[in-house]
């Protein structure tokens, strides 16, 4: 977004902020640095020096973080059992356009993260994960590849589609005869001297041919282009190739097959040649389009996810909300504790602050108050999202809350009957909620103290 208001673009950084450490729940931390400055408005009004509401939100925010981890549960998944990881994808994807196959797509995410996870380190290489879109089909065509597609056909049409057991020389030099760098002029007169400059080309083109074959590689990835001819050859010797790779996409082939980028073609050796179970072109509906799909990859960690919808925004935001599922699996493989949503967290921390406020003498208890009303701002606006009433509905899980002193209740948003998140298995990683609220709370500390703004006049 382009902003020109210098607290939006804080607005902006903030959110940024969270969606680079966490990937998910940008919009919540949005939303509670909102309500807190507009509590904070009120506070000012009453004459309450901006340092002390700023004292009074970082203890709030500390208490709140605080009881998060008290009410966070630890829960138990493995590679066998993947439902609760799927459980929690789907409460990421639930508030995006692509809510209608949440199920399907939240178990690609949670298969292509444990994947590449290494579930020793905790640890989960997103860099592995490629997310391809391609426009045509629906939402539900969406699939996981164990293995790499890359969005170029073979450089013939009638080279073969299908090679298994492919040895695969990846290469960042062009298959061209070499240029000299000056300018030049190549005066013919005869056409024998045409025949020894076309001989000598073919020759080169052989070379190069020769050279690949001798490797043992079956299937050619090229960074350049190369002249018909040279296709023509390789046709001819029946050695398939890739041209106009990128080379994002090269070092993720060479990553996953094994191989080596090699840059000229005098380096090739058996050793340096990557190698796929199996590469196969695949076309879609009646549309020219063709993907090459690079699959059994020896070494591979490496997966793509491909993603088909029915225009162009609807894959870019599908795009944008597997990162975010990717993320959440990613961050409870990492730290496995959660809490529950439906703004049950946020109610719970709320109640838990304005409790601690009495407590705190000096003028910094009305600033904790006002960090608890901000809380609940999450829920309001999930219920009226909903289409509830917020007030009403928001003052009675709360009461229920205190009641029951069941930090689990939230909203019950689609109206399935019960308010209890942990029966609606709605669920958020404890690390992202912790990190809404000290984000929030630091860059709403940081805007108050900001006493006025000096724009530069326009020269």
């Amino acid at each position: 977004m382009d902003v020109d208001n210098q607290i939006g673009k804080l607005m902006v950084e903030l959110s940024r902020s969270q969606d680079y450490e966490i990937g998910d729940g940008t919009t919540g931390v949005v939303v509670t640095a909102g309500a807190l400055l507009e509590q904070a408005e009120l506070l000012l009004d009453r004459g309450i020096h901006p340092i002390r509401i700023a004292e009074g939100y970082e203890m709030a925010s500390k208490l709140a973080v605080e009881h998060l981890s008290n009410i966070a549960t630890k829960f138990e998944f493995s590679s066998m059992n993947i439902e609760p990881l799927v459980q929690t994808c789907m409460t990421t994807l639930s508030s995006k356009i692509v809510n209608r196959c949440k199920h399907q797509l939240a178990e690609i995410a949670v298969k292509a993260v444990l994947a590449v996870a290494d579930l020793d380190r905790k640890d989960v290489n997103l860099d592995l994960i490629k997310v391809e879109g391609k426009v045509g089909g629906r939402l539900e065509d969406t699939e996981l590849v164990k293995g790499i597609i890359v969005d170029k056909d073979m450089s013939h049409p009638q080279m073969p589609k299908r090679i298994e057991n492919a040895k695969i020389a990846i290469l960042t030099c062009p298959f061209e005869p070499p240029k000299p760098k000056t300018k030049h002029k190549v005066d013919i007169d005869s056409v024998e001297k045409f025949e020894s400059l076309r001989e000598q080309e073919r020759k080169y083109f052989d070379d190069m041919v020769q050279l690949c074959k001798d490797a043992g590689a079956t299937l050619v990835i090229c960074q350049w282009g190369f002249d018909d001819e040279a296709n023509h050859l390789l046709m001819n010797r029946g050695l398939p190739a890739v041209r106009w790779v990128g080379g994002v996409e090269l070092e993720l082939i060479a990553i996953a097959t094994g191989g080596r980028i090699v840059p000229r073609f005098q380096e090739l050796t058996p050793e340096k040649l990557g190698k796929a179970g199996l590469v196969r072109e695949k076309s879609f509906g009646t549309t020219k389009d063709r993907m090459l799909y690079i699959e059994q990859c020896a070494h591979s960690k490496a997966v793509t996810i491909f993603i088909r919808g029915g225009n162009k925004m609807i894959i870019e935001e599908t795009k944008r909300s597997m990162h975010d599922a990717l993320c959440v699996a990613r961050n409870l493989i990492r730290n496995n504790a959660i809490v529950y949503g439906g703004g049950s967290a946020e109610v719970s921390m709320s109640l838990v602050v304005d409790a601690a406020a009495d407590k705190v003498p000096g003028v910094e208890q009305y600033a904790m108050r006002a960090f608890a009303e901000a809380l609940d701002a999450v829920p309001m606006a999930l219920a009226e999202n909903s289409g509830l009433q917020p007030i009403d509905t928001l003052t009675a899980v709360k009461s229920q809350q205190v009641k029951e002193k069941n930090p689990h209740l939230g909203i019950d948003c689609n109206n399935v009957g019960t308010n209890d998140m942990k029966e609606q298995n709605v669920f958020e990683t404890l690390i992202g909620k912790q990190q809404q609220i000290f984000l929030a709370t630091q860059v709403v500390k940081m805007i108050l103290k900001i006493d006025d703004v000096i724009t530069p006049s326009a020269f």
